[in-house]
């Protein structure tokens, strides 16, 4: 399947620069000749030629609108400062950040894919992007291993009744966590609220990263 082919040269950041919630989602509106291959900053103009060559197109610049490729990145979380909100642990689309409801928390920087997207959330900016020392290339081992977490955190999230939702999340990772909080149930408009919260704080990341390049 096209579509599947495209998506295995994506870097599987799923930091949905390109205006699309992943990459899956990106590689088929790529295959439906329906967005251009230039669209993915964490690529580069590596990326680009990839894409270009697997289809038969003519190369792209880069389109900085959807932002620059930059050196790779981990994000880095001040914990002195850290509330225990569990807003950037809900916004990480690969399970990258561990900790529960008013407990510190703390990235994983091995897999973080830098996508940026707990940035935003964080509400009192206690999350930063670093680069990674020493400097290394994102590699196609680091793009499966990134895809594999994404999915299985779909997986998970996609299974668990929305009731539920908010407080696994906190948990970061079943994969990861050798223990856990116990944690205080949530009513439902408790949960709701906080999920509109995440999604209006990503789309707020989206927007300030158009007029950050427009």
């Amino acid at each position: 399947m096209l579509a599947e082919r495209i998506n295995r040269l994506l870097p599987q950041t799923q930091c949905t620069k390109c205006g699309f919630d992943g990459c899956a989602p990106y590689a088929r509106a790529i295959a439906e000749d329906s967005a251009p291959i230039n669209r993915c900053p964490p690529g580069g103009e590596a990326g680009v030629a990839a894409l270009a060559q697997l289809l038969d197109r003519p190369i792209l610049a880069l389109d900085t609108d959807c932002g620059l490729h930059v050196p790779l990145q981990v994000a880095v979380i001040d914990e002195q400062y850290c509330i225990g909100c569990t807003l950037c642990i809900q916004a990480c689309p690969v399970d990258a950040i561990l900790g529960a409801s008013k407990v510190m928390h703390t990235v994983l920087s091995d897999d973080c894919t830098g996508c940026d997207l707990c940035v935003a959330p964080c509400p009192v900016d206690c999350i930063e992007m670093v680069d990674v020392a020493p400097a290394r290339t994102w590699t196609r081992n680091d793009a499966d291993q990134a895809r594999a977490r994404y999915t299985r955190r779909q997986l998970r999230v996609n299974k668990t009744p929305a009731s539920l939702r908010s407080s696994e999340q906190t948990d970061a990772s079943e994969d990861y966590l050798t223990h856990t909080t116990p944690q205080v149930a949530l009513s439902t408009s408790a949960v709701q609220e906080k999920q509109t919260a995440v999604q209006a704080a990503l789309a707020r990341a989206r927007a300030r990263r158009n007029a950050a390049t427009s």
